[in-house]
């Protein structure tokens, strides 16, 4: 399959050339504004180092991807995923935990509403009220 041609970062001012959004100097920039400004501050507290290791734990227990699986697909599980989200009363409980691959992991989160998606909702619903 063929790549992705690359695209200038989106940083003002930076020439450089990506396949993403940001070049990775950039990227690197724009997680840490991330963390220190628009992160929730309670979200920091309940993913800590404790969580780290149900993480990389449960990831062990479970190298393959639960969504990809149903599918009939063999894919490498990268992230651990809360079915009822920490900010909506879920646990760290092996129960609530599910691996997924990064692909099935961004397309679940933005069916809930991430971090992306709520900004974007949020302006929507901002101008309605305006009008």
């Amino acid at each position: 399959m063929p790549y992705k041609p690359k695209t200038p970062c989106s940083y003002p001012g930076c020439p450089k050339l990506t396949t993403t959004r940001f070049c990775k100097e950039h990227q690197k920039l724009y997680d840490r504004n991330y963390e220190k400004y628009d992160r929730d501050r309670n979200a920091k507290r309940k993913y800590g180092r404790a969580w780290k290791r149900i993480r990389d734990r449960f990831i062990h227990a479970h190298p393959l991807c639960e969504e990809c699986l149903k599918d009939g697909r063999y894919t490498k599980a990268t992230e651990v995923h809360h079915r009822l989200p920490l900010s909506q009363g879920g646990t760290h409980a092996e129960e609530n935990l599910e691996a997924l691959c990064h692909e099935c992991h961004s397309r679940i989160t933005a069916k809930m509403g991430d971090r992306w998606h709520k900004k974007k909702n949020q302006m929507k619903q901002d101008s309605t009220r305006n009008e």
